[in-house]
């Protein structure tokens, strides 16, 4: 964002207002007067709140008897407000600028927070506030808040300045208001949820169900039973007896407090994005609706035909053609005019770009294990032959819901594949075991397969499960009952709060929406999984095996064999061969993050006695255990966070999961996972078995069987659609290391720390870039040429930009 920078700011304050500076030093020769700028953004149609909007100060030393909280200043109305040249933000919005004059006492002190009153009818975005004290002091106020009108609320907003105090260090005339800010923000558990309510609270995942359609649309209750234990969710109210009622269709305005949500300018970028992605996939059904028995693929280059990196502008005539029969005129209309904007067909994915039958190779099968979008499922069998023998494991979770899963038209099996590692360090699959249960109490159905010499007998049988259900769970479930407890027990002010709040930025929403869409009943998820209804049950089993400390990178890397340790590596660990990328440039972005975060938490706590005396970040850790996590409070493996050690690495394995890993595993979507064969989110036929008719089908054109092994045409290019919404970084969010709001926190240290945080990061970068280059390195590429940059920061370029790039680590799970 371009904006006046505040030394300017108060040189045109003092110059505006020099001649009232001289009347009220001679009508109040008793009094001190503050000056301020207040800042707020202007969206279309919107003017600003002007004379409706008012302001007080409240004194961070001088408490009112009265009230025991600081003294309260007189009020002031905005007024005046001018919109500057170039005075336009990143959202693309109008920045309009108010001066304040407020007239205390001698005694008044220093303000130590203000509060502000919309008696407007209509809400305005607050982005920042400069107080200039006594000549020679400014205080800073980072708001970023939608401020609703007083008659919803009923209710004045409250801030706190930039500047960071542990609650035993907070000034005198703020504890109380720093305590009854969380208070508010706590709510009393009833009632249900408004647009302008900033109230959390948690819930069950009792609305992804929606009885009233029928009993096929039935789900059971995700958390707070030993059946079904889960993550807690944002409280939003929409009961219906024991469960959430939820709109027939997408809603996007499902509850979020206002500060979690989306940008005006994200909002309408992820409706263009989701647009545009939707009409991919109309299009092609559109055209099919043409075709006789066109429901399936029936050959590689059909499919091939979805993606183009060019424009054929005669076939976009001829589906709009086509359409003149099928649809009204006013939506053949609208069509016609998303179709000339933008290409009908999905962008060509990388996997496919080089060479269209790159995805078949069992080299490229191996390197995806450690460089694709699911990396962190493969382990090494030690006890075997010298830790060169690795396991994809997709068989223990998997086994006692096939039944189920098995049935209308999917095949699914419990899998397990082994693979060995060269001395080049590539991986060479040796076998692949699919199991089906059997008939008989606790039998399985084994078959095993090895590769045949020319590559094709294994194609239709390597398990390739999507990553999905391990997505919602490991980043966007888990994380949210921390961002619930962030806001609920540290104050603003407290440093913590202030470290954490870029990387919880809009995953609140992200969930909301989600909720409502892709993992409801009917929704997405089930439409093109192979586990259909029990997509999320399976999520729920998956969450049975999950701890938090085994979320940090290194402890992962130990339990799956992949590392060992060793205290004198940065991260105290060492690969098991170093031509991992996950591993290695993990590794670094880890080290990276855990230098950062000790020394933040190393200046605001001096020992371990601050830690376990810190009554918020107690109360934070219990509730996130006791309450978000409730369904694990019982397990030890918790830590204990009453030292200095233990916050950091809680904070470290924080930020890791929501910026870093979530990186790694969702980014890499569309690159891997938009060409429906290399990984297939469901199969309609099982492996023929040796003799009969189909394995004859199979010897006689093992890629036509391969094609009818998929899924059907509506369901492939549904997943297309949803891994490249998926896949696209949003331009408004920042990467992490990226320079945040230069007032941010008031602390010249602490900036000092994250220059030097940034710094580090550019120089993993390098070594990223240096790695990708070295030959030695195969599978920083592999066979299909696919740089490995999922986990390249891009501390230069603001939220990549947007789009479809492969590369740049945001810092929070914002999609």
């Amino acid at each position: 964002m371009r904006r006046q920078g505040l030394c300017s700011c108060i040189i045109d304050c003092l110059n505006s207002f020099q001649g009232s500076i001289n009347v009220h030093s001679s009508r109040h020769p008793k009094q001190n007067i503050i000056y301020g700028e207040i800042i707020i953004q202007l969206y279309p149609g919107q003017s600003g709140p002007g004379k409706a909007a008012s302001v007080q100060l409240y004194s961070s030393s001088e408490i009112d008897l009265d009230t025991r909280i600081g003294k309260l200043s007189q009020k002031i109305y905005l007024k005046n407000g001018k919109v500057g040249k170039g005075m336009h933000n990143e959202n693309g919005a109008k920045t309009k600028r108010y001066i304040l004059e407020c007239s205390v006492e001698p005694d008044f002190g220093s303000p130590g927070a203000f509060l502000i009153k919309n008696e407007d009818k209509h809400k305005f975005f607050l982005q920042s506030v400069s107080l200039r004290v006594f000549y020679d002091q400014i205080i800073h106020f980072e708001c970023n808040s939608w401020i609703h009108p007083i008659n919803l609320t009923k209710k004045d907003r409250i801030f706190f300045p930039n500047t960071c105090y542990l609650p035993n260090q907070t000034p005198d005339g703020l504890v109380e208001l720093r305590k009854e800010e969380l208070i508010r923000l706590r709510g009393d558990g009833t009632g249900e949820r408004k647009e302008w309510d900033r109230i959390y609270d948690y819930d069950y995942y009792n609305d992804l169900g929606n009885p009233d359609k029928g009993l096929e649309y039935i789900r059971p209750i995700l958390g707070g039973s030993q059946s079904y234990p889960y993550p807690r969710r944002l409280r939003t109210g929409n009961h219906d007896f024991r469960t959430e009622s939820r709109p027939e269709s997408f809603n996007i305005d499902i509850y979020a407090p206002p500060d979690e949500r989306f940008s005006p300018k994200k909002l309408s970028e992820l409706i263009s994005n989701v647009i545009q992605a939707a009409m991919r996939l109309v299009i092609p059904e559109a055209k099919a609706m043409f075709k006789e028995g066109s429901s399936h693929f029936e050959s590689f280059n059909e499919i091939a035909q979805l993606f183009t990196s060019t424009r054929d502008q005669g076939e976009e005539e001829s589906v709009v053609k086509n359409l003149k029969q099928a649809v009204p005129d006013d939506l053949r209309k609208k069509i016609k005019q998303v179709i000339k904007k933008n290409p009908v067909k999905f962008p060509l994915p990388e996997i496919i770009a080089g060479n269209k039958f790159v995805w078949m190779d069992d080299d490229e099968f191996g390197r995806q294990m450690l460089a694709g979008i699911n990396p962190t499922v493969i382990q090494c069998l030690q006890a075997m032959n010298q830790g060169r023998i690795f396991i994809l494991d997709h068989h223990d979770y998997l086994m006692p819901f096939l039944s189920r899963i098995n049935t209308e038209g999917i095949c699914a099996y419990a899998s397990r594949t082994l693979l060995f590692l060269r001395s080049d360090a590539t991986l060479k699959p040796l076998a692949i075991e699919l199991s089906l249960p059997s008939s008989l109490p606790h039998k399985e159905i084994n078959r095993v397969f090895c590769p045949a010499i020319n590559g094709t007998e294994l194609m239709g049988q390597r398990p390739r499960y999507g990553n999905l259900q391990k997505l919602t769970l490991k980043t966007h479930a888990v994380i949210e009952p921390f961002i619930i407890a962030t806001r609920r027990q540290l104050s603003v002010m407290h440093p913590i709060h202030r470290l954490l709040h870029p990387h919880f930025k809009d995953t609140i929403q992200v969930n909301a929406l989600a909720r409502s869409m892709v993992i409801n009943a009917g929704g997405i998820l089930e439409k093109m999984l192979f586990s259909g209804p029990i997509s999320m049950e399976l999520s729920s089993a998956l969450y049975k095996k999950w701890r938090f400390h085994e979320q940090s990178l290194p402890e992962d890397l130990i339990k799956r064999g992949m590392a060992t340790y060793n205290e004198n590596r940065p991260a105290g660990v060492q690969l098991l061969f170093e031509d991992y990328p996950y591993g290695a440039d993990g590794l670094d972005i880890w080290t990276a993050i855990e230098n950062w975060v000790t020394e933040f938490c190393s200046y605001f706590y001096k020992d371990d006695a601050s830690v376990s005396s810190d009554h918020e970040i107690q109360n934070w850790w219990s509730e996130i255990r006791n309450v978000g996590h409730g369904d694990k409070r019982n397990e030890t493996w918790w830590y204990s966070l009453t030292t200095l050690r233990d916050v950091k690495q809680v904070l470290t394995t924080l930020i890791w999961n929501v910026s870093a890993f979530h990186a790694a595993v969702n980014f890499g979507q569309y690159v891997y996972a938009s060409y429906p064969p290399n990984r297939p989110t469901s199969c309609r036929k099982f492996i023929p078995i040796e003799g009969t008719r189909e394995f004859a089908e199979f010897l006689r054109d093992p890629d036509k069987f391969y094609l009818n092994m998929l899924p059907k045409r509506s369901e492939m290019t549904l997943s297309i659609a949803l891994v490249e919404v998926l896949s696209r970084y949003m331009s408004d969010d920042a990467n992490l290391g990226q320079e945040l709001s230069p007032k941010w926190i008031d602390d010249q240290r602490i900036h000092q720390s994250y220059k030097k945080f940034a710094a580090e990061l550019q120089e993993v970068e390098n070594k990223i870039r240096k790695r990708n280059r070295d030959p030695k390195l195969k599978n920083r590429q592999g066979p299909a040429k696919i740089e490995y940059e999922l986990l390249y920061p891009g501390t230069s370029n603001m939220g990549s930009q947007g789009g479809i790039t492969g590369r740049g680590i945001p810092n929070s799970i914002s999609i």
